[in-house]
């Protein structure tokens, strides 16, 4: 029985499972090398075309695609995620072959219907033949429950059950700082969207959430991540903060990598203490994925790529800025 079908029809091995994505690499283990793709650009759709174009990835011919974007609140990106950044993608997946795409979202502390009929998003997904799904609307027995070896979840925490059936996973995400002890929100942070909001006050309560953040990622694995980067916060966030134009678009394979990049840009423009007084993969997200083995394991792995001249000057300013931390 392949995995697919065995997630469908066996529940009870479904509470059982203590992870469904990746495990702990054996000591000594050096992870591959990952792309990141840079694009320097204010516009989003030319930006995730041109990214795409040069990232190495499989594309999702002939599967149904699960995407997860940021939609946290309904505030402006990057406090959202941009509806241009959406349907950018959404082309780009359905010109790659995507048999269906489902947008799924649970968002908090607003109410999540209300997030989604504020930006338009049912709207959006009949004119452009997607379906969404409401996490909060969803049957308790939809919530499949986690405990992977080693986590600091307590008894555990619960995946909606689209992302664990998921054929193929792209994620969204935007770029910018969280003043409620993330430290910053971009393609780890987005799997606690995937959790049910009853346990956002036991993961704000504890003094290990950023690797609790990290944890809900072994569950599953994403084939295409896109960061929007043209505006994003330095300070502040995840709704609110100190907006600046950072004018990037990254994409990539790789979560730690995306988000190693990511807070890159973040020391480039001028972030924050928590962000600035730490070196990069010592912030405990990027700590905690590395030990999990879901990324990268250090700057040294990642491959930049800038698609024309000034992406490639960027990405060369980005990539001294990894080795230094």
């Amino acid at each position: 029985m392949d995995r697919r079908n065995f997630l469908k029809t066996s529940a009870a091995a479904l509470a059982a499972l203590p992870v469904l994505g990746r495990t702990s690499p054996p000591a000594g283990t050096v992870a591959a090398r990952s792309q990141v793709v840079v694009v320097k650009t204010a516009d989003r759709r030319r930006g995730i075309e041109a990214a795409l174009k040069e990232l190495r990835f499989s594309p999702p011919r002939d599967r149904n695609v699960f995407l997860k974007p940021n939609f946290n609140s309904a505030d402006p990106a990057p406090g959202s995620t941009h509806n241009d950044t959406l349907a950018g993608l959404v082309k780009e997946l359905r010109s790659r072959g995507a048999r269906g795409i489902t947008l799924g979202e649970r968002s908090g502390p607003p109410e999540t219907l209300r997030v989604m009929q504020e930006k338009g998003i049912f709207d959006m997904g009949r004119e452009m033949d997607f379906d969404v799904v409401n996490f909060e609307d969803i049957a308790p027995e939809d919530w499949i429950p986690m405990s992977p070896p080693g986590h600091h979840w307590g008894e555990g925490f619960s995946v909606a059950r689209p992302v664990v059936e998921a054929e193929y996973i792209a994620l969204t995400c935007c770029l910018k700082t969280h003043q409620y002890g993330g430290v910053f929100t971009m393609a780890l942070k987005l799997a606690v969207g995937l959790t049910p909001k009853s346990l956002m006050r036991r993961l704000h309560a504890s003094p290990d959430m950023r690797k609790m953040i990290a944890e809900i990622n072994q569950v599953f694995e994403p084939q295409l991540i896109v960061l929007d980067g043209v505006q994003a916060f330095t300070d502040g966030g995840p709704m609110t903060g100190k907006r600046v134009q950072a004018d990037v678009i990254l994409a990539g394979t790789d979560r730690v990598a995306v988000d190693a990049v990511g807070l890159a840009v973040l020391k480039e423009l001028g972030a924050n203490e928590a962000v600035m007084s730490r070196r990069i993969f010592e912030q405990e997200q990027i700590q905690r994925a590395v030990e999990l083995g879901l990324g990268v394991s250090g700057p040294d792995r990642i491959e930049l790529r800038g698609t024309d001249r000034l992406s490639r000057l960027y990405a060369g300013k980005l990539k001294t800025i990894l080795a230094r931390g």
